[in-house]
């Protein structure tokens, strides 16, 4: 009988916690303050069971009352939790399953890319079962500069324009090659386009005989985290493969890693 009782009791309290989890799922969704009432109705609960489980959540922080018209609103005890779990946020983890997936797809090489200030610096890297020529400027913890890498200029390109101004009067345009961007309305365009398609290409602007393909990787919030892209020599990686093909690849993989990270955008 004891046995049974605390069963029961076991039943209950999972049930209460799942309870209590889908009101602040459901807080969350609606984005503003909500009457008791309606929290009761959209969830199917008694006003008794859910005046219960809120004073419970407002007595740990997770909810708190509105004064002036008794309605409830997340506290500062979610934005606690969410702190705790985004301090453990690891983008090359989250999203390093998506660089395998690009070289399995083309066998090329897939890199991950971050903006720092007027440059881009390499924090992950799958390499291509045949690569040759690449490894030579894109490896892990390398620098290159945001004007002549697709991967610069396609994190540069989802910049605030504050950001974008900052970057541009304080980079040196250094020439790489004859396809190198020196001009900064030209690259001013290259941005413009960039933000249109959803792509940047680098056809030999750092390296003559590398091309490039990238895409933004989207974060929670929807800021461009990172850059995903494709790298290869000039004799396996033409314009047209880059383009038609190459482009839609990245892009399609980038969206799906930006998912991975919360981003709620077009799929």
């Amino acid at each position: 009988m004891k046995k049974e009782e605390a069963a029961i009791r076991q039943i209950k309290h999972v049930q209460s916690i799942e309870r209590a989890l889908n009101i602040l799922e459901l807080m969350a969704e609606i984005g503003e303050p909500v009457a008791v009432t309606d929290l009761a109705e959209k969830l199917d609960l008694k006003i008794s069971t859910t005046h219960r489980l809120l004073t419970t959540l407002m007595h740990r922080g997770y909810v708190e009352q509105e004064p002036e018209n008794s309605r409830y609103r997340l506290g500062l005890k979610v934005l606690e939790i969410a702190n705790a779990a985004l301090s453990l946020f690891d983008i090359r983890t989250m999203v390093h399953s998506f660089l395998e997936e690009l070289v399995e797809r083309c066998n090329e090489t897939a890199n991950l890319a971050v903006l720092d200030e007027t440059e881009i610096v390499y924090i992950d890297q799958v390499e291509s079962h045949n690569y040759i020529i690449v490894k030579m400027f894109a490896q892990v913890g390398n620098r290159n500069p945001v004007h002549c890498t697709a991967s610069g200029k396609t994190l540069l390109a989802y910049q605030s324009e504050k950001k974008i101004k900052n970057v541009l009067s304080n980079i040196e345009l250094t020439r790489h090659t004859d396809k190198t961007i020196v001009d900064r309305e030209i690259l001013r365009e290259e941005l413009a386009r960039i933000k249109k398609t959803g792509y940047a290409i680098d056809f030999g602007e750092l390296e003559e005989h590398v091309r490039c393909v990238a895409a933004p990787i989207f974060n929670y919030e929807g800021k461009a985290a990172a850059s995903l892209s494709v790298s290869g020599p000039s004799n396996r990686i033409d314009a047209d493969f880059m383009k038609n093909e190459l482009a839609s690849l990245v892009m399609a993989v980038a969206a799906k890693a930006s998912r991975k990270l919360g981003w709620k955008g077009k799929n």
